[in-house]
């Protein structure tokens, strides 16, 4: 069984600095990677209907795979020594979500779809970086210690289930803070089968809809709480506000930061809304 449990992270000073230099050079990484992979392809595709029926082949070069960008990031470091401060496991998932992203586009999933072609991120759109290995003791009281970086205090409103372990952590960067998201795992929960047999007794239809939420077979409706339409007021207002000031100035960032604050306060309370309505349907089964 898998599961995920985040915490809000309170950082110092130093630590923050710290953070948002890794976001940084991981974001021109992960670019530079993704770069080599989008150069390959260009200069070693060729359409049919514009191929030349006499001509030489080229020696191709190497295609920038998984393996091989990951074993260049020892000159990147020799080059460009400020990379010796991030954790080598850290700048190693930053090559991990370049193939991903890659192999997304490129090969479809199982319902035959395929994603976008990746984006080359924008200065602070790379918001997030992962361990893919801690300690299990990592969580001290309310700190957790996170490798080159030092004890993070954080806000543990819940405790970690027993028996399971935590595989990985990943710090987030939010509009209202950072973030500590702990992939947990325990492998002695047994796979849930079901035996049961659907009947009208033991069975609940859900209609989901536009002008209810959803509506179940008893005849039950939940009415959509509509959190957007009633924050569009005071969105209109910050944004109005943005508006004015000059864009990169630090006024424009603090108008962009209460922007994107409004935006999660929407976000959180749909989400909890989303949550509370599933178990409130989960108990009437």
């Amino acid at each position: 069984m898998r599961t995920a449990y985040q915490y809000k992270l309170k950082p110092n000073k130093d630590q923050i600095a710290t953070i948002e230099l890794w976001l940084e050079l991981l974001r021109r990484q992960y670019n530079y990677r993704l770069g080599e992979r989008f150069s390959w392809w260009e200069e070693n595709r060729c359409p049919v209907n514009a191929c030349p029926l006499i001509t030489s082949i080229p020696h191709l070069r190497d295609n920038p795979d998984y393996y091989s960008q990951k074993k260049a990031l020892v000159n990147t470091k020799d080059k460009f020594p400020e990379y010796k401060l991030i954790h080598s496991q850290v700048l190693q998932d930053c090559i991990k979500r370049v193939k991903l992203a890659f192999d997304r586009w490129f090969k479809a999933d199982k319902n035959g779809q395929r994603l976008g072609k990746p984006r080359f991120n924008g200065i602070g759109r790379y918001r997030s970086f992962t361990y893919p290995q801690i300690k299990q003791d990592c969580l001290e009281g309310n700190k957790i210690n996170l490798p080159k970086i030092g004890l993070v205090k954080l806000i543990q409103h819940r405790r970690l289930p027993d028996g399971f372990q935590i595989k990985t952590a990943t710090i987030s960067r939010k509009a209202d803070g950072y973030y500590v998201t702990l992939s947990l795992e325990d492998k002695s929960v047994p796979r849930f089968n079901c035996d049961v047999k659907p009947t009208t007794e033991n069975t609940l239809g859900i209609d989901m809809g536009l002008k209810d939420f959803l509506v179940t077979s008893d005849g039950e409706s939940v009415p959509i709480p509509q959190y957007y339409r009633k924050s569009q007021k005071r969105l209109k207002t910050l944004q109005k506000g943005l508006s004015r000031k000059k864009k990169g100035s630090n006024r424009w960032l603090k108008g962009v930061k209460a922007v994107g604050k409004q935006h999660k306060k929407v976000a959180d309370k749909r989400k909890d809304f989303h949550f509370k309505t599933a178990n409130e349907l989960l108990s009437l089964i």
